[in-house]
């Protein structure tokens, strides 16, 4: 993949809708694990996880989908988004978001970074960094 904005925030609304279908039930998880990088950075207000094996990051993308479908969510809509290409192989994309659930009620409206890295037309999401929620 090219790290040009263009293609960053094209990969980046492939994600979310991955993982929208994977939260609503109707795509595989190892589908959208297949769009995150290992090692894995999550950085939240929390603290920094640093997932290093394909079962680490499973475990923890099946909580946040296991979190996310117990709250009846539907989709993610961007209200706001930004691209820096760093390189030719990574890229931040920064984005306002709003999670609604199956009534079209909003479930919460976090910003996040994300760090997409790649080359050989292979994007993968290597960082998450949320903002808030």
């Amino acid at each position: 993949m090219s790290m040009d904005a263009e293609a960053v925030s094209r990969f980046l609304d492939e994600y979310l809708e991955a993982f929208a279908a994977c939260v609503r039930g109707e795509q595989e998880i190892a589908q959208l694990l297949a769009l995150y990088g290992v090692p894995l950075i999550i950085t939240s207000d929390d603290g920094v996880i640093a997932l290093t094996s394909d079962s680490q990051v499973a475990t923890v993308i099946q909580g946040q989908v296991d979190g996310l479908r117990a709250l009846h969510y539907r989709g993610t809509r961007v209200l706001a988004s930004e691209v820096t290409v760093l390189n030719a192989t990574s890229a931040i994309y920064r984005a306002s978001l709003s999670r609604y659930d199956d009534k079209s009620d909003e479930i919460d409206c976090p910003t996040i970074t994300y760090v997409v890295t790649g080359d050989e037309g292979e994007a993968r999401i290597t960082m998450l960094a949320a903002h808030g929620g």
